[in-house]
């Protein structure tokens, strides 16, 4: 999961990166609204925590530029907890509003709310053949065997179980799977790519994680194919 924090508190900014990645989260900061919007147009976040006010643009006007493109919930953070900055917040589209001063567990707690009702899949566990995902234990089995994934591996591969057949590019990936500093050009999600498949490859599911081309990767869509081969 990846998430982008917009906030010109830099010490705040740093706070709340910390404490989504203690869980687990992905995160990318940026401290001005025009950074923000950028990041948030090219990148696919699955959530976007947002200041108000913002030393450029408001996070008002942040988030009426993003819908016009892009319908990533927005968590609106701000001092102005009066209720006529809230229903402005959520009529240019706002998703929830959080007055600070805030305890992070209750913005942990938000954010995942967001995060389930935006989920394409409800259940929490995501199959492929004999494969099975606990996307809140972040656990991927075989049968009943655990295969020990590190997080970008994990990552990787729910994506591609979210979309079996889908060709997912090498910067479609990135975009996904890492924060923002990584070059698309950049070989690791082919160095990825091979670690996931040597992990896959005693349970005979390497053979699904297909290279196609010139254009990237993608899951084989099983076509009645039992899977693994033992």
């Amino acid at each position: 999961m990846k998430i982008l924090i917009v906030e010109d508190n830099e010490r705040l900014a740093e706070n709340i990166k910390a404490g989504f990645r203690a869980h687990g989260y992905l995160v990318d900061v940026a401290t001005t609204g025009e950074a923000g919007l950028e990041l948030a147009l090219v990148t696919d976040y699955d959530v976007i925590v947002l200041d108000v006010m913002l030393p450029d643009i408001s996070g008002f006007t942040f988030c009426a530029s993003l819908r016009e493109e892009k319908a990533t919930p927005v968590l609106m953070l701000t001092a102005l907890g009066d209720i006529d900055n809230k229903l402005k917040g959520f009529s240019v589209g706002a998703d929830d509003y959080l007055p600070k001063p805030f305890d992070f567990r209750e913005l942990l707690a938000r954010v995942e709310a967001l995060i389930r009702r935006n989920q394409p899949d409800k259940s929490g566990e995501l199959r492929y053949l004999e494969l099975k995902m606990d996307l809140k234990a972040r656990e991927l089995r075989f049968g009943d065997k655990p295969i020990k994934l590190s997080a970008r591996e994990f990552g990787i591969l729910e994506l591609f179980m979210r979309y079996p057949g889908t060709v997912f590019s090498r910067e479609q990936i990135i975009n996904k799977v890492w924060e923002s500093h990584y070059e698309p050009k950049s070989n690791i999600v082919d160095v990825y790519i091979l670690y996931l498949r040597n992990k896959l490859k005693p349970f005979g599911y390497d053979r699904y994680l297909e290279t196609v081309s010139r254009i990237g990767y993608r899951l084989k869509k099983p076509d009645g194919d039992n899977g693994a081969e033992r």
